[in-house]
This record gives C-alpha cells, structure tokens and sequence, in this order.
C-alpha cells in the first residue's frame, strides 16, 4: 500500500517552530490527515523547550480553504472512531490553550476553517495579497470552529454577520482595519517579518508570556473584576519563578536576561 504524502512540513528556524500545509493542489484544505498531522506538531513543539514560538503558513496560493469538503461528503467513521470535526476541536485548542505563543503567517486564501483556524493563533501576520472570509454559507455548511461564535467578538456582530451571511473574503488590509489581522507586509517579504517577530518573542521570558496569554484568553469570558483578580493571583505565581529573579537581577546588572521558562 503506498503511503499518503505528507500534509505539512515542520522546519526549526532558531527558536522558531514553522510548521507549513503542503496540500497546494487542495489550497491546504484540512483533510483527517493533516490535521492528526498538526496535532503531532503542535505536541511535540509545546513539549520541546528550545522552541519559544509556533507559526502556521501555507504553501501556494492558499493558507488554508477549510475543511477538505470532499472528505467530509463521503466520510464514514465506525463508532467511537474521532471525525474530522473532533480532530479540528482538539487541534485549535492546543492553538488556542496551548502555553506558546502562535502565530498565523497567512500567505494567500484563508476561507472557512481556514478564518478559524487564523482566529484560533495569538497574532496574524499576513501578506498584502492575502483575502480572509467566511465561505460556510456559499455552500450551505455551518461553522463549527468559531465562525459564529468567535468571529463577532474579534471583528464585531455586523462586520462577522457580513462575512458569514454573504461568503464573500475581504483583503488582509481591511481584516488589520476590523481588528483580526495585527500586520501586513509586502507578499515576499512575509516569513522574514514573522521570523524577525518571533526572534524577538524568543529573548522573553517563556513564563510570563504563558501566564500573560492565559490571562488575556480568559479575560475575554469574565467581568472586569474577574479578570483582575486572575491577574493578581498569576502575578503572585510568577512572584516566585526563576524568570522574574533572573529579569530583576539582569536589570540591574545592566545585562541580558537568560530566562529560563519557570
């Protein structure tokens, strides 16, 4: 039996883990494959210590189109086997819970669960030629992965009821206008400005950025009183880490701190 090529590639550049979706001919469309695929990425980076940032991008002319609609037309699970939908839940998690900062590249067409799977990464990047948009409703398919749920809060309720009733994609500058997209860059010059991002994020301190992330995610879903009180308790926390003696200390000896992550 011949073995299926490999949806992705993994590439370790300095600190940076940048995991890249191979299916060109399927505009990287997201295939019960790929994503198991991502999920061993996703793992083994969060696990390996000397990786301080993961970056998602595509290959060709598409980030990602969604969910490999062909797949999910003819799929058949037997029962208690996971579908294409529970692997998608578990991924986008470990994107959006996990302790790393993530980071979408987006270098042409993020549609469907493509724009969830960009909503589910701590920042965007995208290139001036990339279009972003909610193409459920083109052919009759429901969102399942924030979509409808998620989409208002980053963008607001009309500009997400725009995208979702009318299936249409904007460009990366009108998403950095709405508030989804953080940076746009010229197409050519899109992997050296994350890389020079992430080799930023990679002097921080590990610690703070996890403890910083998970504070900011959770204050999306509590009052404001709420969310200072997780912040004081998780500054208290990082109180006693290795990383703040060590940034402390480091300031104080006019040096560079070397955090540790703890």
């Amino acid at each position: 039996m011949t073995e299926a090529p490999q949806a992705l590639s993994v590439e370790r550049v300095a600190r940076t883990e940048w995991i890249t979706f191979q299916r060109t001919d399927q505009l990287n469309a997201m295939s019960t494959q790929m994503l198991r695929e991502m999920t061993a990425a996703l793992e083994t980076a969060i696990a390996d210590d000397a990786v301080r940032a993961i970056v998602l991008t595509g290959s060709g002319r598409a980030f990602c189109a969604g969910a490999d609609l062909k797949e999910v037309a003819g799929a058949k699970h037997e029962p208690g086997e996971p579908d294409l939908l529970d692997l998608v839940d578990h991924t986008f998690g470990l994107m959006r819970d996990g302790p790393k900062p993530v980071i979408a590249a987006v270098n042409g067409l993020a549609m469907a669960g493509g724009l969830e799977m960009v909503m589910a990464c701590d920042l965007v990047f995208a290139g001036e030629s990339a279009k972003l948009g909610d193409a459920h409703s083109n052919f009759g398919v429901f969102p399942g992965a924030g979509g409808a749920a998620i989409l208002p809060r980053r963008i607001g309720l009309n500009r997400a009821k725009y995208l979702l009733f009318s299936g249409e994609n904007v460009s990366a500058q009108v998403m950095m206008d709405w508030g989804l997209v953080n940076t746009v860059v010229p197409d050519a010059e899109l992997r050296a400005a994350v890389q020079a991002f992430t080799d930023r994020l990679s002097d921080k301190s590990p610690a703070v950025l996890r403890r910083m992330k998970k504070v900011a995610n959770r204050s999306l879903n509590v009052d404001e009183t709420a969310a200072l009180a997780e912040e004081m308790l998780n500054l208290r926390a990082h109180m006693r880490s290795w990383d703040m003696r060590e940034g402390l200390a480091a300031f104080n000896e006019k040096r560079k701190p070397q955090f540790r992550g703890y």
